[in-house]
Order: C-alpha cells, then structure tokens, then sequence
C-alpha cells in the first residue's frame, strides 16, 4: 500500500474540517493527538487541546459554533525536523455580524505512522476578533485602567446561557490581553446580579441533548473564572437583587465584593436535582467554612445580605442605589496600586490552602525578592521615605 505524503494528510485534514466530517477526522488523527490554537482567539478558543476530543469540541467545534469559516491552504513545506509547515488564509464570516475574515495562518502539523500528531496554529487573531462581532449578552468598557464587565440580560435575570457563557469567556480574555487594565469592575444591569443557569434554556433542551450543552456552556463559563482569578488586576463585584447557583463563581473571582443590604444569595441546586459549577465546591468552603459550605448545599439555604457579610461571602453591604458606586470607587482606588504586586498577592492567597508552610515561606520570599526589582517598589519605598503618596503605575 503507498504511503499517504504528509501534505496529502494535512489536504485531507482541512477537506474533513470543511465537510465536518467526523469519521475521517477520527481516521486522521493519532489517538495522542494534542493541538494548540493562537492565544487569543476569541470565545475562549486558543490554548491547548490534549486530545482529539478536545481539540474538536474547544478548538475546531468553538470555531464551528461562532463563524462560518474554511482554513484554504497555499504552501506545503516539509521542515528539517520532520513537521509539515501549512500556510494559507482563513475566509469566511462570523455568524454575529462582524466582518469578513480573512486571516493569514501557518499550521506546524506533526505527522506519526501516517497520522497527524500534533497541530500548532499561529494566525492574526485581530481579524478574527473584527469577524466575531460585539459582544451579545456582556457589555465590556475600558476606562482609565479600569475594564467593567457588565452582565446584560436583565430581562431574564441576567440568567447564564450559551451566549453569556461564550461572551464571559471572551470577554475574560480580552481583558486578561490587555496590559493596560490595572482593575475589573464586576456589575449587572436589571434589578439582579445573576440568577444563576438559564433554566428555560435546560428545560427546553431535550434529555439526550442536555449533557452536551451542559458541557460546552460550562467550559466557556469556567474559562471565564480561570482567566478572571488569575489575572495580577484585582476584581470587584458590584451585586443587586438575587445572585445564585454558578453565577456565584463571578462573586469567588473577585477579591471585594460589594453587595445590596437587599441582596439575596443562594446555590439552588438541590431544588434542581444538580451538583454545582461555577467553582462552589471549591471556593465555597474556603469561603465560609465546610460547615456551612454543607448546610448550603444541602438544605438549599438562601442567604440574606447581612448573612452572607457575616459568612465572609461578601465584603460589605451598601445602599442598593450605592452599590455600583462604592464598588467602583474601590475599582478606581486599586486601579491606581502596584498591579503587578497585587497579582502576586492574589495568586499567593489562592495557593496558600494547598501549600505547605514551608513553601509557602519560600514563595513570599522568591515573590518580594520579584517585586522589590520592579519600578513601583522603587516608587512607594520613595513615597514613604519622602512622606507622600506614592504614583504606582502597575510595571
């Protein structure tokens, strides 16, 4: 049997994709298949894929789901060490309105015993980013070092579906590109913060199709919380009305949260027969203790504002008309801080209840060495010498 060239798999790979043909693609890839697409792509696209289902539903299936679009290949380049160089343009149109896309690419294709190993792609995510479109269900504004991120389905209580879910992770990953944020404001429009799952979405979803659809709008969600907690700019949330079940998690990835004396919380979903996402069973304990954590769960308790500051949900209460206020001058006043030290801080927190004494005394050690290098330190060691406030600029 004659053996199949490199770039006649890798034509064969691009004629799968725009056929979405899923058996060839499985005939084509290696079972340790890993792929890698472009950091920052939008939708939460880019990064790495460690199998061949997870490069078809996060990479090329996230792909499918937000644009019309065929990688055509130009040049075939067999390279010294073994990979295939594939490049060529992406063309095609996002299914939000953006603009057409038409994006140079280069493809590092591996190829092992007549299947595709590994595949890296490089492209200009700026083109794909004009293609995807505004945002449907988030509004994102960046001022004066400060993105805010603004929830924005109030007509359904800001309720969490496929949309919002891709839109929080695309969202999240533009601001986490963005050098020159140095905070995040955390708000809603409507009456709540979030309620939670879009339930009208679940119960209309057929039983077979629901696991699926569970799965792909919870990655994107948890792609959000990953990208917003480990960021150096600090988070605040501003919350009115009901903030429940997964929506929690955008309160865990905030380092101060401002809440309505009004405001209610509660996980839900017991009521629902579920289990939970959002982070909850992770950072719920943390938060209030594994008491309380359970009693939550299990009972379905719903928490008053003034029992969710005494449980450490929240950081403090305010008026409901000065909620976003107080929560954005806390925005601006950290804003203006040592950002990079901040991020240090907050990832130093997060790791301590994992982490031994030991290495953790090491990792505040090797982190203030870090930080004494950098530009603020020299700023706010000055400032206190010279007895006046110190101009940080987040380097």
């Amino acid at each position: 049997m004659e053996e199949v060239s490199p770039a006649d798999l890798a034509r064969a790979l691009y004629a799968a994709l725009a056929a979405g043909d899923r058996d060839r693609l499985d005939a084509l890839l290696h079972p340790e298949f890993t792929g890698r697409t472009a950091e920052g792509m939008p939708f939460g696209i880019g990064g790495d894929h460690d199998s061949p289902g997870a490069m078809r539903r996060n990479g090329w299936g996230r792909i499918a789901r937000h644009f019309e679009a065929r990688a055509e290949p130009e040049r075939f380049l067999d390279l010294a060490d073994g990979r295939l160089l594939v490049t060529g343009r992406y063309r095609g149109l996002g299914k939000q309105g953006g603009a057409p896309l038409d994006a140079a690419f280069a493809h590092l294709i591996t190829i092992d015993r007549g299947r595709i190993k590994a595949l890296e792609q490089y492209t200009d995510t700026a083109r794909w980013h004009d293609a995807a479109g505004p945002l449907r269900t988030v509004l994102l504004d960046f001022t004066a070092g400060v993105a805010t991120l603004r929830l924005n389905r109030p007509d359904h209580g800001n309720a969490i579906d496929t949309d919002m879910a891709d839109d929080l992770a695309e969202a999240a990953t533009q601001v986490a590109e963005r050098p020159d944020v140095r905070a995040v404001l955390i708000a809603a429009n409507g009456p709540n913060f979030t309620v939670g799952g879009d339930l009208g979405l679940f119960a209309g979803t057929g039983r077979e199709q629901l696991p699926n659809r569970l799965r792909r709008m919870i990655d994107s969600y948890h792609l959000a919380i990953e990208r917003l907690t480990s960021i150096d700019a600090p988070v605040v949330a501003a919350v009115r009305g009901g903030a429940g079940g997964g929506g929690l998690g955008l309160l865990y990835a905030a380092d101060m949260v401002v809440a309505a004396d009004d405001a209610r919380f509660a996980l839900g979903y017991g009521a629902l027969g579920l289990t939970a996402d959002g982070g909850n069973t992770w950072f719920l304990p943390r938060m209030v203790g594994m008491r309380r954590a359970q009693e939550l769960f299990l009972l379905n308790r719903r928490l008053t504002a003034q029992e969710a500051l005494a449980f450490g949900l929240v950081s403090r209460l305010a008026p409901g008309d000065a909620v976003e206020t107080e929560a954005a001058a806390l925005a601006a006043t950290l804003a203006a801080g040592p950002t990079r030290a901040f991020g240090a801080v907050r990832r130093m927190l997060r790791q301590s209840f994992e982490t031994g004494l030991s290495d953790q005394l090491e990792a505040e050690k090797d982190s203030i060495v870090a930080a004494s290098r950098s530009d603020d330190a020299k700023e706010g060691i000055a400032a206190f010498v010279a007895k006046r406030r110190p101009q940080f600029r987040g380097g």
